[in-house]
């Protein structure tokens, strides 16, 4: 008798997770690791985040707290929305989860039937595709290029619409690019969408805060009242916040998909933790000044890491406008002969996992496979560590790339 369910054979565990596990396996016995993997601030949470936290220990509240989450923290949400999206929700639009995650695995369940299709734009976040396997939807991969900036044009949009279209995951900034799409670009996607009123459009929020260049956000809610009624928002506290670890998201739509998920969370999870919630609405009512400072320093991140992977020989690697990750293509790397004879004696021929395991065995360097986000021919780097670690690790690519000459 099998033992493991059948659904489990469409999807895979989290490379990134993985990665990091390995990495920080690595550093626990002593070695040296500079680890790209994580998307994770290097940050720690601000102190009236944590203050908020601790008065919620002391003042008893470590209760259930209503499957949807506190109505202070939903207010809290519908604030921040109407202050910095210009968007009106009610109470019974809004829903707290353990995590952006959880948001969309219920999300996909309480919205996708079998055969439901899904466009998502390549590379994309790992786990959207998973998830919606999961939920016996079919994601329909629409491939982007560094010519394109990693964006999805209107007629791509068009041309991978079919009757069974249900859902169209939008994500900007992006991971694992960091690209970005103007007010412009994110008009002329809800021409095409306008088109096709029965899709959802689902926006994953979550690196909002998180641009540069003066570059300002915008979702496909914000364009229009119409595409409001029929865009779902992710986003949490997480990367702006640098609080992962408290394991807060939230979502914001249709009253009928926010009671299904609600319905979903109350047969898993339950509630988040009411002390996490605590401190999410101290995150989102309180001093927004350590967001900018993270953010700036993201920024000046990113202009290193640019400059140092662009020095290599074979590296191509376009500037994100936000989140904390870059994509660096590796094409002139794979022509090498060094390489093309480490990648006939693995087992797996994949060229980014190929150049991601050796990177990590020999050079104590942890990046995540492009494959893992739908492209091949790329890695993912988060620069969320300091600039000394960046400087540290993109010398050890270098000299790895130096030996496959």
């Amino acid at each position: 008798m099998k033992l493991v369910a059948n659904r489990l054979d469409v999807v895979e565990p989290s490379p990134t997770l993985a990665i990091t596990a390995k990495a920080s396996q690595m550093k626990a016995s002593g070695l040296d690791v500079i680890g790209f993997g994580a998307g994770e601030p290097d940050f720690d949470t601000p102190e009236h985040i944590k203050l908020a936290a601790k008065q919620a220990m002391d003042s008893g509240k470590t209760k259930y707290t209503p499957v949807s989450g506190t109505a202070s923290l939903r207010d809290a949400i519908i604030q921040k929305l109407k202050r910095e999206n210009g968007l009106d929700y009610g109470r019974n639009q809004i829903i707290v989860s353990t995590g952006g995650k959880q948001v969309l695995y219920n999300l996909f369940m309480a919205t996708l039937n079998p055969g439901d299709e899904v466009i998502i734009p390549a590379p994309y976040w790992v786990s959207y595709a998973d998830i919606v396997r999961l939920a016996e939807g079919v994601p329909v991969i629409v491939h982007t290029s560094i010519g394109s900036g990693f964006k999805i044009s209107p007629l791509q949009l068009e041309n991978s619409i079919t009757p069974k279209t249900k859902i169209f995951i939008f994500n900007s900034p992006s991971n694992p690019t960091g690209a970005a799409y103007t007010k412009k670009e994110v008009e002329a996607l809800v021409e095409v969408l306008d088109h096709h009123s029965d899709i959802i459009c689902v926006t994953d929020d979550i690196y909002e805060k998180i641009l540069f260049d003066k570059i300002q956000f915008f979702n496909p809610a914000m364009i229009s009242p119409a595409m409001k009624e029929r865009t779902f928002i992710v986003n949490g506290v997480s990367k702006a916040y640098s609080m992962t670890g408290w394991r807060i998201g939230y979502g914001a739509g249709n009253p009928e998909i926010i009671q299904n998920m609600d319905t979903i969370q109350g047969q898993s999870t339950s509630n988040a933790s009411s002390i996490s919630q605590a401190a999410a609405e101290a995150a989102l009512n309180g001093d927004q000044s350590p967001v900018e400072t993270m953010r700036k320093a993201f920024e000046k991140r990113r202009e290193l890491i640019v400059r140092l992977l662009n020095e290599i020989k074979g590296v191509n690697c376009l500037k994100p406008q936000g989140a904390f990750y870059v994509f660096p293509y590796l094409s002139g790397i794979y022509q090498l002969k060094g390489f093309k004879d480490l990648l006939s004696k693995s087992s797996d021929k994949s060229l980014s996992k190929c150049f991601s395991s050796v990177l990590l065995e020999k050079h104590h360097v942890a990046v995540v496979p492009g494959i893992a986000f739908g492209d091949d021919q790329a890695v993912r780097l988060s620069y969320a560590l300091g600039e000394s670690d960046i400087e540290k690790g993109v010398t050890r690519i270098k000299q790895f790339v130096e030996e496959l000459r």
